[in-house]
């Protein structure tokens, strides 16, 4: 297998999915990808980009999928968010109140871990993500990250951690107002993907949310984020 490209066996067995619904969703136009020579080629950055939107559905079941496949030697494979997430990246409250000021400040946040070396291009990358579809759900949470790893503008990979005072409008699918926002910074595609597919996990935890949108300071959400991370790590 290449680096670039996966052919339809190669990414039946990354997706944990059987070859023929692979082949199916490819030709009815839903999976990314094109044929060369009679045979289906994928290229990882717009299988990246597909699994991103997907993941939004996926179960908890399919987001541990996603993990095992995308396990990164950049993370704490049993818990990927705690081993990126410090108490100086969380922010409590996240001083904005605009879309632009949340990214500018959680971009600010996260080079408190000197990883960020060119915080210019980190900020514009995250922005034309987010012009592109936006990174929010339903349940006031966003998830923020460029569209491509960015190995030249940061060093070691980031996790940052805000919550503004108030909701704001951030794009989510049912126009609801967003105020709890997770930004992932990586290196490589497989990192990121692991870290979003823990995260999508860590959301889908009863009163997960709820313990973050009352916690007081950046101590207690960043225990509470850690403690969850590593109830699914011994799960």
């Amino acid at each position: 297998m290449s680096y670039d490209c996966f052919n339809l066996d190669e990414l039946a067995e990354q997706l944990g999915r059987d070859r023929r619904e692979i082949e199916k969703l490819a030709n009815r136009g839903r999976l990314p990808g094109r044929k060369v020579g009679g045979e289906w080629q994928f290229h990882q950055a717009e299988i990246t980009h597909w699994l991103e939107r997907e993941m939004r559905e996926f179960t908890d079941r399919e987001l541990a999928h996603v993990e095992q496949r995308q396990c990164s030697d950049q993370v704490d494979s049993e818990v990927p968010v705690s081993s990126l997430l410090q108490v100086e990246t969380v922010q409590i409250p996240l001083n904005a109140r605009t879309k632009r000021s949340v990214l500018e400040s959680l971009v600010e946040v996260a080079g408190r871990t000197w990883q960020i070396w060119e915080p210019a291009t980190v900020l514009q990358a995250v922005q034309e993500r987010e012009e592109l579809m936006s990174t929010a759900f339903d349940n006031g949470v966003a998830i923020p990250h460029p569209r491509n790893p960015l190995p030249e503008s940061i060093g070691q990979p980031v996790l940052a951690f805000g919550r503004t005072l108030s909701g704001i409008p951030f794009g989510s699918p049912n126009q609801g107002l967003t105020d709890l926002f997770f930004l992932i910074l990586c290196r490589d595609s497989r990192t990121h993907l692991h870290v979003l597919a823990r995260l999508g996990r860590l959301l889908q935890l009863t009163g997960f949310v709820d313990s973050l949108r009352k916690a007081e300071s950046a101590q207690i959400a960043h225990g509470i984020i850690c403690a969850a991370d590593e109830s699914i790590g011994k799960g």
